[in-house]
C-alpha cells in the first residue's frame, strides 16, 4: 500500500511505503537524551560524577559530543544529550560492562533516569552546520511506525534446570494488560535455547513504565522468585541495586524490525537464537537485517515480520511466518536471500557446524541449531 505526497518546492511526487520498519543500520547520525532525577542536595556530587564519566566517554569510538543541562525550573531536574556517528557504537558501548562500571558513580546521586535515542532526519543552523553538511549523515526519509514498542530480556539458567525453568515460567498468570490510560501490554512471547531464556514483549505507550509495572504485579514478582534459585546470575529482587545491574544486563534492545506490507493474523511466531562470534554480534544482526529488509519486497515469502534482538553476542530474531515454521524454505527462515548467501552467516556464528548449507538438507540442519523452543506466547485481548 503506498500513499501520495507532493513536494510545493518541485511538484515532484513520490510514493511513500508505509511498511512499517524501524532500524539502527541505516547509518545516519544518532542523539541520546537522556533525563535525569537528582537527590536534593546532590547536585554537586552528581556534577563531579558526571564529569569524570564525560572524560571517559570522550574516547569511546563514535562519540562525537555531549552537552550537560540543569533545568532552570528545578534544579533536581537534568538534561544530558550526546551525539553518536550513529546508533550501532553507542549500543556497544551503553550494553557493555563498560558502561555498566562507567555510570556506578552516578547512582548515589540518581533518583532516576529516562533514556531515549533518535535519529537525526532534519537539521538547521548557521554556516558552521552548513559547512560540514556533507560529512553529517543524515536519516534520509521518515520510517513509518505502528504505535509498538518490541523489547526483550534474556538470561541464562543453571545447566540441567531447563525443564523446571520452563515449567515454571509456562505456568504464570499474566498481568493485568492495562498499565494506565496511554500504556497496555499488547504481547509476551518466551522462548528457551538450551539454559538460555528470551522473553520479547510488545507494548503500546511507555515502555518503561509497562515494565514496572509488570514488576509491581504479584503474580510476575512469585514467578521472579521462584526462578531465582536457579539463576547463572545471582540476583536480590529487593535490593534495588542487585535488580537494577541484573535487568541491565539482561536487556536485549531490538536493533532491526519490518513487517511487511501484506500481514496474515494466523501466522506463527517463532524465534531463532543466533550466537555470534566473539565481537561479531552488530555485524550478525546488521546482515540479517539487510536481508529481512530485502526479503519484505517479497509478496510471497513466508516471514511476515521479523524483529531483531541484539546485545553483545547475542543476536534474537523474532518471525511471524505464514503457515508455519516446518513449511516453510529454511534458507528464507534463517534470514537468508539463497543458500549461496550462508557462507557469511556461518562465518559469523560461534555454532554453526563444520560446513556452511549449500543445500536444503543442511539449511534445515542449521535451522534446528538455532530454532529456539517456544514457552508460552500471549496476547492481550485487544491486542
Amino acid at each position: 500500500m503506498t500513499t501520495t505526497s507532493s513536494a510545493p518546492s518541485d511538484l515532484l511526487t513520490r510514493q511513500v511505503s508505509q511498511r512499517v520498519s524501524q532500524s539502527v543500520f541505516d547509518g545516519s547520525r544518532l542523539r541520546v537524551v537522556l533525563l535525569v532525577d537528582v537527590y536534593d542536595g546532590a547536585q554537586q556530587q552528581f556534577l563531579e560524577a558526571y564529569e569524570q564519566l564525560c572524560n571517559q566517554v570522550a574516547s569511546v569510538p563514535g562519540h562525537v559530543s555531549d552537552q550537560l543541562c540543569q533545568s532552570i525550573e528545578n534544579p533536581s531536574q537534568w538534561l544530558i544529550t550526546s551525539e553518536w556517528e550513529s546508533a550501532p557504537p553507542f549500543l556497544a558501548w551503553v550494553n557493555s560492562e563498560e558502561h555498566v562500571r562507567m555510570v556506578e558513580p552516578l547512582h548515589s546521586c540518581v533518583r532516576d533516569t529516562r533514556s531515549l535515542r533518535f535519529n537525526i532526519v532534519r537539521e538547521t543552523g548557521g554556516p558552521a552546520a552548513d559547512a560540514t553538511a556533507g560529512d553529517r549523515r543524515l536519516q534520509a526519509s521518515p520510517r513509518i511506525g505502528d504505535g509498538v514498542i518490541r523489547h526483550a530480556l534474556t538470561f541464562t539458567v543453571k545447566p540441567g534446570s531447563e525443564e523446571a525453568v520452563a515449567r515454571i515460567l509456562a505456568g504464570y498468570a499474566s498481568p493485568e494488560p492495562k498499565v494506565d490510560n496511554t500504556t497496555r501490554l499488547c504481547r509476551t512471547s518466551l522462548f528457551m535455547h538450551g539454559n538460555r531464556v528470551v522473553r520479547a514483549i510488545e507494548v503500546r505507550g511507555d515502555l518503561l513504565a509497562a515494565l514496572r509495572h509488570v514488576a509491581r504485579q504479584p503474580e510476575v514478582r512469585a514467578v521472579e522468585e521462584a526462578i531465582n534459585p536457579y539463576l547463572e546470575q545471582d540476583r536480590d529482587l529487593d535490593d534495588p541495586e542487585s535488580a537494577r545491574v541484573f535487568f541491565t544486563r539482561a536487556a536485549l534492545p531490538a536493533v532491526h524490525h519490518v513487517t511487511a506490507e501484506q500481514d496474515d493474523p494466523q501466522a506463527e511466531r517463532h524465534a531463532l537464537y543466533y550466537p555470534a562470534r566473539p565481537g561479531q554480534g552488530m555485524r550478525l544482526a546488521e546482515l540479517l537485517a539487510q536481508h529481512d529488509a530485502a526479503a519484505a519486497d517479497d509478496a510471497h515469502g513466508p516471514v511476515l515480520r521479523s524483529t531483531i534482538f541484539q546485545r553483545d553476542d547475542v543476536v534474537v530474531r523474532l518471525i511471524d511466518v505464514r503457515g508455519g515454521l516446518p513449511a516453510a524454505d529454511p534458507v528464507l527462515a534463517l534470514g537468508l536471500p539463497d543458500a549461496a548467501q550462508a557462507a557469511e552467516l556461518t562465518t559469523l556464528l560461534a555454532d554453526a557446524g563444520p560446513s556452511a548449507p549449500q543445500d536444503g538438507d543442511v539449511a534445515q540442519r542449521l535451522l534446528g541449531l538455532v530454532r529456539m523452543t517456544p514457552v508460552t506466547d500471549r496476547r492481550s485481548p485487544d491486542a
